[in-house]
């Protein structure tokens, strides 16, 4: 009996080593959040604009700097010009609200042509950043009607607010099916015979590459470009090294390796 129990014992310490080391491989890189706002109550148009700015391109660019998954908005839209431009003469002094409504409830604005693949960024953003972000928009070609006054922290106080803690849900999650949608990966990859074909399909995926090179993938996504996807190349944001935990990568890594 106590031979048994040995070799139970023994297989339980080599399968516990073994997923150790695989823990120690995958890349551990510190997640980041949005950068925080710090203005107080007399933060001018330009100081919002300018913290909007840093977040913007911190978390949006990947998306909305190419003009082919969401609409540019820093650049030309349709002949219509920056964002700023476009919805200051669209909409006036509703611009700001239809901005922070788009940021908050994407799915109530989606532009022609375009799929609704945006995440609400309240699960990325905290109020304040919200409403800089949308400062930054509106100087794009148009007027910053965004005021200090907006912020839930520095109107109040006149003390610059509290950093936003990161987004809890959304960060934590093990479940594989979740974190391809918190990470609008499904806005560009097919599933289940639906969405868009601007990189490879997940249906089957796990059939053709192996769990390597999805991992690869995930974290170096313009080290490689899968045969017939050579017009997206570059699309896919290269961040999500830093925005998933090892555990929550090897569990996207290990749902899409069993889809054969």
């Amino acid at each position: 009996m106590w031979r048994t129990n040995l070799k139970i014992l023994s297989l339980g310490v080599a399968v516990i080593g073994f997923y150790t080391m695989v823990a120690h491989i995958i890349p551990q890189l510190q997640s980041e959040v949005p950068a925080a706002v710090s203005l107080d109550a007399n933060a001018s148009p330009e100081e919002l604009a300018a913290a909007g700015e840093q977040i913007y391109n911190q978390i949006c660019t990947a998306c909305h700097g190419l003009g082919t998954r969401a609409p540019n908005l820093v650049a030309d839209h349709a002949g219509l010009g920056p964002i700023g431009s476009r919805c200051g003469a669209a909409r006036g002094e509703a611009c700001k609200e239809y901005l922070h409504q788009s940021l908050v409830a994407p799915g109530d604005s989606i532009v022609p042509t375009f799929q609704n693949i945006m995440p609400v960024m309240t699960t990325q953003m905290g109020g304040d950043q919200i409403w800089a972000v949308v400062a930054f928009l509106q100087s794009q070609g148009g007027e910053v009607t965004v005021t200090a006054a907006d912020l839930e922290g520095a109107a109040a106080t006149g003390a610059a607010p509290p950093a936003p803690a990161p987004a809890t849900a959304a960060s934590t999650t093990l479940d594989p099916l979740a974190l391809l949608q918190q990470n609008a990966c499904l806005g560009c990859h097919a599933m289940d015979g639906a969405g868009p074909p601007l990189g490879p399909s997940f249906d089957g995926i796990g059939g053709r590459v192996t769990a390597d090179r999805i991992r690869r993938g995930i974290l170096f996504p313009n080290a490689d470009t899968a045969q017939g996807f050579a017009q997206f190349a570059g699309m896919m944001p290269p961040t999500f090294g830093t925005q998933l935990s090892g555990a929550q990568l090897e569990a996207i890594v290990q749902f899409l390796a069993g889809r054969k």
